[in-house]
């Protein structure tokens, strides 16, 4: 059974995303291509009205070849920047904790891409929580 029929896996996805620290989930490219940014800055997209859906992910360029060289459903980032992004065809054939491990690699790119200031400001924001 492809695990994306049922949208339970797709459910857990878009969990995991908003679970990230100071995740925030918008909406610039239209009311169903869910984004989600940290500190203003991307670091995922969801395509779920395609079928099966897309998930879009910054990853290190390396670890973004070798994901594609591992996984047919996985290539580079659709209208992105081909060497940093990668798109995720959540079609059941990537293992769910590989994907969840992706999710956790781009977000971390991209905190560690922000200024000194935003980083500090998200730990407060964390530590209120």
């Amino acid at each position: 059974m492809n695990p994306m029929k049922d949208g339970t896996t797709l459910t857990r996805i878009l969990a995991y995303l908003s679970a990230m620290p100071g995740a925030v989930e918008e909406y610039p490219f239209g009311p169903d291509v869910p984004v989600f940014k940290v500190m203003g800055r991307m670091f995922a997209y969801l395509s779920p009205g395609r079928e099966p859906p897309w998930l879009t992910l910054k990853l290190d360029p390396i670890l973004g070849q070798l994901a594609r060289t591992a996984h047919a459903a996985v290539f580079p980032g659709y209208h992105m920047n081909k060497e940093h992004w990668n798109t995720v065809v959540l079609d059941g054939t990537v293992p769910e904790p590989e994907i969840l491990a992706w999710i956790e690699d781009s977000y971390e790119l991209v905190v560690a891409g922000l200024s000194r200031a935003k980083r500090e400001r998200l730990r407060r924001l964390e530590a209120e929580r």
